[in-house]
This record gives C-alpha cells, sequence and structure tokens, in this order.
C-alpha cells in the first residue's frame, strides 16, 4: 500500500519505509520547481501528509492551501488533489491507511482536509520517523498519537478549509509565508504588517479566525520548530540556540519549548536522540 506514483511529476521520489497489513509510511521528496498546477490525481485511500521541510500549493476540495511544516493535511478516497511548487521542493511523510484500520483511528468523523501542525503534532510526527525500525509496536503507538492529534488539530479550530472571509485567508497565507521563510519584517506584528500593507488589527484578528491560534503563538510555532531540528541535529548550546532563534534568552527559549511540547529543551534533546 505504497504512495500512489505521481508520474506527471517526474523529479519526484517515493520511498516506502515501514509497511504492514493496514498501513504504510512513504518519505516522499520532490525536487520540483514549476509554479503551475499538476493534472488533478484521485486519491485511493486515506492518508495524512506531514511536511519536513520546503513548502509547496495544495488544490483539494475546492480549496487552496500552502502546505509547510506548520499546516499539513488529510486526504479521503476519491479526493482530487493538485500540485504547484512555486518555492522549489520539499520533502514529506505520507502515511497511507486502509479503510478498517482508519476507521478504527478515527472513527467516522469527517474533518476538512488542513490540519494545523502545532509543535506536539510536530514532535509526533519526529518521533514516528525515527520509530520505522520497529513498525509492529513503536512505530505502531507513535503513529497512533500522529493520527490523535491530526483528527483532533483539523477537528477543534477553523483551518484554512473552513469557511472564513477570502481576504483574511489570503492575508495570513502571505503571513505565513513570511514567517516559515524568516523574512526581516517577520520579526515584529507591526513590521510584518507594513511589508504586507495590511492593518496590525486586522492581520492579528485574522489569525485565530483562519487558523485557530493568534500570531504570536503561530510565530513562536515555528520557531519551536526550528529548535527541534537544531536539537535534532545534535545541538547542546542552549543559550547559543535562543541568540539564535531570536528568544531574549536560554530561559525564554525553555518556557517557550515546554509550552508548546510540554518538556524542556534538554528532555527534547534525549527524546530526539532516542
Amino acid at each position: 500500500m505504497s504512495y500512489p506514483a505521481r508520474t506527471v511529476r517526474k523529479v519526484l521520489e517515493a520511498v516506502e519505509v515501514a509497511a504492514r497489513p493496514g498501513y504504510a509510511v512513504s518519505v516522499v521528496t520532490c525536487a520540483d520547481d514549476h509554479a503551475g498546477w499538476s493534472p488533478p490525481e484521485e486519491a485511493a485511500a486515506h492518508r495524512v501528509v506531514l511536511v519536513r521541510r520546503g513548502r509547496f500549493r495544495r488544490r483539494a476540495r475546492g480549496v487552496v492551501a500552502g502546505v509547510d511544516p506548520t499546516l499539513g493535511y488529510l486526504v479521503e478516497p476519491g479526493d482530487e488533489e493538485g500540485f504547484a511548487h512555486p518555492a522549489g521542493g520539499d520533502v514529506c511523510t505520507a502515511v497511507t491507511f486502509g479503510a478498517r484500520l482508519w476507521r478504527s483511528l478515527a472513527g467516522e468523523r469527517s474533518a476538512g482536509p488542513a490540519v494545523y501542525v502545532d509543535a506536539a503534532l510536530d514532535l509526533a510526527h519526529r518521533r514516528a520517523v525515527a520509530a520505522v525500525a520497529d513498525p509492529d509496536y513503536a512505530l505502531a503507538e507513535e503513529l497512533l498519537t500522529l493520527v490523535g492529534r491530526a483528527i483532533t488539530q483539523t477537528a477543534r479550530a477553523p483551518t484554512p478549509a473552513s469557511p472564513t472571509r477570502a481576504d483574511d485567508r489570503a492575508w495570513v497565507a502571505l503571513a505565513r509565508e513570511a514567517i516559515v521563510a524568516d523574512h526581516p519584517a517577520a520579526g515584529g506584528l507591526f513590521s510584518l504588517a507594513e511589508l504586507l500593507g495590511v492593518s496590525p488589527y486586522r492581520l492579528s484578528r485574522a489569525f485565530p479566525r483562519e487558523l485557530g491560534v493568534s500570531l504570536t503563538r503561530y510565530r513562536n510555532r515555528v520557531r519551536v520548530g526550528r529548535a527541534l531540528d537544531r536539537l535534532e541535529a545534535g545541538e547542546r548550546r542552549l543559550a547559543v540556540l535562543a541568540a539564535d532563534l531570536g528568544f531574549a534568552d536560554q530561559a525564554h527559549l525553555t518556557r517557550t519549548v515546554r509550552e508548546h511540547v510540554g518538556v524542556t529543551p534538554a528532555v527534547l534533546r534525549q527524546l530526539l536522540a532516542s
């Protein structure tokens, strides 16, 4: 039950890293850099897709969403998907489920396709990838956490697949792109609003309506994601890490990371190393 081949996008590579009856995990790498849309492709199975690196655009169920490490998506059989890559390549994890196993994990709940990936879901994603060597138990347990959080995230709050003001959606998409790209103006609300040419009040109020979280929390979630990258790579100098990511000091970094994932950077370093 591997990730369906995309013959129209010849620079896409899908490597199945774990497979058991009912589910399969693939690492999908795309080096595409075209801004145009690929032909529609009909999904054959339930799938959870989370981004590790890069960003791209996805069109499904009449909604266009920018996909990056802070926004993944769910796929249902029969969904027609189109993709565009104006920002270059990307690396994703795709977990495909059989209908019976998906129902046992997700029940009969119907949720929108977009999934806000908070830092806790990001950590669950990383731990699942690290557990592929033991697909029967370790990976299975991590997938329970991952799917549970993904379903909760897509059901509990508005997402880019929900009906909101179209102009608010556009401002949030542009702000997300600037924050994820680490644009210099994204260092503050006022400078970000000035960059986008929108009122700071409107930008601030659009984020909870669109993503279910404040602009401040979203920006901190992106910074925590970068901290996870560094800790996973073996970074031990927390003071340096805090300075590099724009935190006031190491204590500020520790408080923010604990708030988003429930543990300190020191504990995270051990979890990710294992």
